[in-house]
Parts: structure tokens; sequence; C-alpha cells
């Protein structure tokens, strides 16, 4: 299974969830945009596509030339029905791709707070074994307003409706990111979001020694599912 990753930052790459798919096989193919590196033309070679986080928003394509070639890959994969999973830029970039709507909140969403499944979440096969209510990390100050057609909503916050959503069979985006570890969480700790909303760098460190040890099992559970369900053994 070879898998296009698309990173838009230089500290924001596949990190735990990259580790959990090269343990299972998977083959990344990282493609570092923010760094000039080109979206391909087409899907030759490319069994999934994993798209990351970044400071940037959805509509600052004319700041960002990749953005209109990634949203265009995107949906080329989707429609392929090859498996696509978004994480915080990457989910807001699959929703645009696919029709949805992506707006800035009135108050940004950053550091520690809980996410609930939504009943389809429930029973969607990805989050089997995991709670309605878990902890998780939040650093974004745009939202999915209106998901694609036919979506799926999978769960959500106080502050932000749409945490996660499905489209199709395939392809999910996570606004949350569950892929973080501990030290990229404390680098963006100090991030201008973590000001807007109302928090400081400290208490987000400090609350890691409360919540990153469950946030990081659940996680890594998150993506062994991804990686045993959207990337199974025999595309390997």
């Amino acid at each position: 299974m070879s898998i296009l990753v698309f990173q838009h930052h230089p500290q924001e790459g596949p990190a735990a969830l990259g580790r959990i798919l090269q343990d299972h096989g998977c083959r990344l193919r990282t493609l570092h945009l923010y760094n000039g590196d080109d979206v391909p033309g087409d899907l030759d070679g490319v069994d999934g596509v994993v798209s990351m986080g970044g400071p940037m928003n959805v509509d600052q394509a004319d700041d960002h030339p990749w953005m209109a070639q990634e949203t265009a890959l995107l949906k080329a994969a989707h429609e392929a029905g090859k498996p696509i999973v978004g994480i915080c830029l990457g989910a807001q970039l699959v929703a645009a791709a696919l029709g949805g709507k992506v707006a800035k909140m009135a108050k940004p969403e950053a550091g520690w707070g809980n996410v609930r499944l939504s009943f389809p979440g429930s029973t969607d096969p990805l989050y089997a074994g995991i709670g309605w209510d878990t902890m998780q990390f939040h650093m974004h100050g745009c939202e999915v307003t209106d998901l694609p057609a036919g979506a799926a909503p999978l769960a959500g916050s106080r502050a932000c409706r749409t945490q996660s959503f499905k489209v199709g069979y395939r392809t999910y985006g996570f606004q949350y990111h569950f892929e973080w570890t501990r030290k990229d969480i404390e680098q963006f700790a100090d991030d201008p979001l973590t000001t807007e909303a109302g928090l400081t760098a400290g208490q987000i460190v400090a609350d890691c020694d409360k919540h990153y040890g469950a946030y990081r099992r659940l996680g890594d559970r998150l993506g062994e599912r991804i990686a045993l369900l959207l990337f199974p053994l025999d595309k390997r």
C-alpha cells in the first residue's frame, strides 16, 4: 500500500499516525508542499492519501499555489474510491474538495477539549471500542460549516459541531489532532490561536500530565483501525 502524504508545514508531519501506518506495512511518500514539492498530476502508484494540518486556511489558495492542486487530487482520489484521511486543515481541504464549506470560527478552539461521537460515529468501524466522549487536542481557527452532500457527521464538540465526518466508505476527515505526540503538542502550545482562545501555553502543557496518556492510547487505537480498515493487508 503506497500512501501519498501531503505535509503543509515543516512541523506537521504524520507523527504517530505515520509510525502506525509504517508499522502495518504501508509505504509513505511525503510531499513537503510548503517547501516546493509538486502535487502529482494523476493517481498513478497512489493507493491512498493522507492530508495533514497546517496554519493556512482553505481560502488562501492565492498565497499557496499547491492548495488548488491538492484539492483537485483529493477530489479525484475520492471519486476513484481510494482511501483518504484528512486531519485539521486536511479535513477542511477534503470537505471543500467535495463540495462542503469551511469558515472562520468566532473564537478558535485550542488545547484540550471533549469530543463526543454522534450516533453514526458510535457505529462507524473506525471508532469501534472508543468511548462516546474522549479528550482530544485542538488547534484551529476555522471549521467545516457545511458537510459535502451525503457526508455523515461522526463527532463534534461544544465549540465545533463537525469534529469528524465520513463521505462514502473510505473518505474521512478529523478536525482534532489525534496523531500528535507530546512533543508536537508542546511545540504548538504557544501558537497564536492559544492566546485567541483565552489560554496560555503553560495551561496546555500542564494539562498534558492529566490527558496525554489516555489521548495517545485512543489515538493509537484510531490509527490502527485506519491502517487495518482503510489500508488493508491485501492492498500492500
